[in-house]
């Protein structure tokens, strides 16, 4: 899951790996606990699981009704599209279940994230929490001091960002009334 990269700052940009940052683009770097969407993941596991179930029941129900409108004795072609579907149903609820246990099971991991004016953020991490805020030290001071220089071997993090939370939402409506930060 975790990898190495080379965090380095020199000739005002910022090395993460194989990306450069200039230095002036940076607007923000902090640290914080990047955890899994579980509630969320479980939800959507939920609604998925509801529909597949409600798509399979409305498929039977149809089928027996074409059942009994044809009276036949022999094995009727809706018979065996059922039969496809509610196939089709446990192979869907497989997925889902591997899907939710993805995320489940997925680690929360401690990040230093670099975000840019654009739509850039660069994550990387480290067992030692004191050293990614010390990390945040070492690029502030490079944004303050453009010709400083730094290097350090890092941890990058390679996550689906669909299944983490990425810090607070702010949410701004009109100049009045505002509801402010919502935490994460």
């Amino acid at each position: 899951m975790a990898g190495g990269v080379e965090l380095r700052v020199g000739r005002r940009l910022l090395w993460v790996g194989g990306a450069a940052y200039p230095i002036r683009n940076i607007t923000r770097v902090y640290t914080f606990l990047l955890t899994p969407r579980r509630g969320d993941a479980t939800v959507l596991f939920f609604k998925r699981v509801g529909i597949i179930l409600s798509v399979a029941v409305a498929m039977t129900i149809l089928g027996q009704f074409i059942d009994l409108a044809r009276r036949g004795d022999e094995t009727s072609p809706a018979e065996t599209i059922v039969k496809w579907v509610w196939i089709g149903a446990v192979v869907a609820m497989i997925y889902c279940v591997g899907d939710l246990m993805s995320v489940l099971t997925a680690a929360s991991h401690w990040v230093l994230a670099v975000e840019t004016s654009g739509a850039s953020t660069a994550l990387v991490t480290s067992k030692d929490t004191q050293h990614l805020h010390q990390l945040v030290g070492h690029v502030v001071h490079a944004i303050e001091d453009p010709e400083s220089e730094y290097y350090v071997w890092v941890q990058s993090v390679a996550i689906n960002p669909r299944y983490y939370h990425f810090g607070d939402n702010v949410n701004m409506y009109g100049g009045s009334g505002n509801v402010g930060m919502e935490k994460a």
